[in-house]
């Protein structure tokens, strides 16, 4: 596995859970890219202990107002929207120019765009420039890219999960987040995504956890984790401070054992 996704129910923990995977692949040697994809989420940089923000990389390919334009040309001309790509070459993580990536303790950030004022438009071309970045992206054998995907299911619609290797699905103990995980299945098998799991977040206790996987395995979901709800991470996400100390080492590696066995 070296394109992972992370979605979910908004405010499940997707953030959360890429901060510990990033963190755990690390300490295991792997070179880490975090793909923040998700144009709503302002953050996942300061969890994962940046004090600034790079370039977006809707900014590198010409900008919003560019792409919406070339993406209706383009569309005109008798292509569809799932088909158009904006990033022609292959891109090695060393090719990204410097002011589009940061990193910091052996993690490298990129951010795909935001949507920062009202009347800013569609998301959709930043929805097209991460589908369009990761199937070009070209990792090493010793580097993961981590995608942070926006809340919900609209990047199923953009077509961005036909270029990782598998989804992980954030389920938090609510029937919204138990929907919108058998939703995000149901898109993938459309797809043709055969690598989905959920990981389970904010849990207090194994009644709990027993509970929820029963849900999603009568949905054909497999839980392949669970992460505790811990003061600490209730603290950093509360104070929009980097995220250390947790005290779910043991859950991670667990999740990361599965991935790679």
């Amino acid at each position: 596995m070296q394109k992972i996704a992370v979605c979910g129910k908004g405010g499940s923990g997707k953030s959360v859970l890429v901060r510990l995977l990033a963190e755990g692949l690390r300490n295991r040697g792997r070179r880490v890219l975090v793909v923040d994809s998700d144009e709503s989420n302002t953050g996942l940089e300061r969890m994962l202990g940046f004090d600034r923000r790079c370039q977006p990389l809707i900014d590198l390919l010409g900008g919003k107002q560019k792409l919406e334009q070339e993406i209706i040309a383009r569309v005109k001309a008798g292509e569809t929207e799932e088909t158009v790509q904006l990033v022609k070459d292959e891109l090695p993580v060393a090719n990204i120019p410097q002011e589009y990536i940061l990193q910091k303790d052996g993690i490298k950030l990129v951010i795909v765009g935001k949507i920062l004022m009202a009347l800013e438009g569609c998301a959709c071309p930043m929805g097209i420039v991460s589908r369009s970045f990761l199937k070009k992206l070209r990792l090493e054998p010793d580097e993961v890219a981590i995608i942070d995907l926006e809340a919900g299911v609209e990047h199923f619609g953009r077509g961005v999960e036909t270029s990782v290797d598998c989804v992980l699905v954030v389920v938090e103990p609510s029937v919204d987040s138990l929907e919108v995980a058998k939703k995000i299945k149901e898109l993938a098998n459309q797809i043709q995504i055969a690598d989905v799991w959920a990981v389970l977040n904010k849990i207090t206790s194994e009644e709990i956890a027993d509970r929820l996987t029963a849900r999603l395995n009568k949905e054909g979901i497999s839980v392949i984790g669970s992460i505790r709800q811990t003061p600490e991470i209730f603290e950093s996400c509360l104070e929009g401070r980097p995220l250390h100390k947790h005290g779910v080492e043991a859950e991670v590696d667990k999740i990361l054992d599965f991935l790679f066995p």
